[in-house]
């Protein structure tokens, strides 16, 4: 049974983790629950850092703006997700998406494929 299972192609999703205290906490608390829609302006507030601050540590540190390397870490949690047999709307709601449009959008601009094209590669 197990031969006939094809595992499903690997695709890596680099997530640059930042060194500097103030956005470690961020960054980790966001891999631990990528449904976490907390915008940088409250990251600001529960760090005690200004938000200018912590816009430019992310790029330094990242490569990326807050936003774009949110997005990788839910995608990077999403594969994990739908390789397990989750479906793509509940996989959405979980990574922190209201809409599944905008999961599948967000998915093809990391990946270059819909959730259900990844899949079936």
């Amino acid at each position: 049974m197990f031969s006939q299972l094809t595992p499903l192609r690997p695709y890596d999703i680099h997530v640059t983790m930042p060194t500097d205290p103030r956005i470690r906490v961020i960054a980790e608390r966001l891999i631990t629950d990528p449904a976490d829609s907390r915008e940088l302006s409250a990251w600001a507030d529960y760090t005690h850092a200004g938000l200018r601050t912590l816009t430019r540590l992310f790029q330094n540190e990242t490569g990326l703006s807050f936003a774009r390397w949110r997005t990788q870490v839910r995608v990077r949690a999403a594969i994990s997700m739908l390789a397990a047999g989750a479906t793509v709307d509940s996989v959405a709601r979980r990574v922190g998406y209201r809409k599944t449009g905008a999961f599948i959008a967000a998915f093809r601009r990391v990946t270059g494929q819909t959730p259900g094209t990844y899949l079936r590669a």
